[in-house]
């Protein structure tokens, strides 16, 4: 039973691997043709997947390398700064109420988890991380985002919450 859950996790994360690695394949074959055709003719760009939470209370777990940790939370750092920095009001409600949260202990094959806690969660926001980025440091996109992709040892899995009690 072990091995069997223990090969769906390593199948799942293979596929999302894959997903993120086409992303990127996508998003850059896009650039180049964008910068090869007329601007008449420019077809639209290739957009990430939405993060938009529906719950009141929304959590994300990434599995980040264990030697990527340092690159992961230099991005954390550069999406604060990102929010700080940026004129939409939509990113200033989701700063409010976004937290990064790190399991000290390391999880299976080592890795490290990274839990993004948002409590509240900001309606229709889109909390993707590189659309956020992008907004802000347009110039460092491309780089940032393959130091963000480069740390993940899986995917990214994003939950939603409402409140049953409050104990306060």
């Amino acid at each position: 039973m072990l091995s069997t859950l223990t090969s769906r996790a390593a199948g799942w994360r293979r596929i999302v691997v894959a997903v993120m690695l086409t992303l990127v394949a996508v998003v850059a074959s896009v650039g180049v043709a964008t910068a090869q055709t007329a601007p008449a003719a420019q077809a639209p760009a290739a957009v990430p997947a939405a993060r938009v939470f529906t719950g009141e209370v929304g959590m994300m777990f990434n599995v980040i390398k264990p030697d990527k940790t340092a690159d992961f939370e230099s991005i954390i750092a550069k999406l604060k700064d990102a929010l700080a920095k940026s004129d939409d009001p939509q990113h200033k409600a989701m700063a409010k109420g976004w937290r990064v949260l790190k399991n000290p202990e390391p999880i299976a094959g080592g890795n490290i988890l990274y839990v993004f806690l948002i409590d509240p969660v900001v309606k229709d926001a889109d909390y993707t991380l590189s659309k956020i980025l992008a907004k802000v440091f347009p110039a460092e996109v491309q780089e940032l985002f393959k130091t963000y992709s480069g740390s993940y040892a899986g995917g990214v899995t994003l939950q939603n919450y409402v409140l049953v009690a409050d104990m306060k």
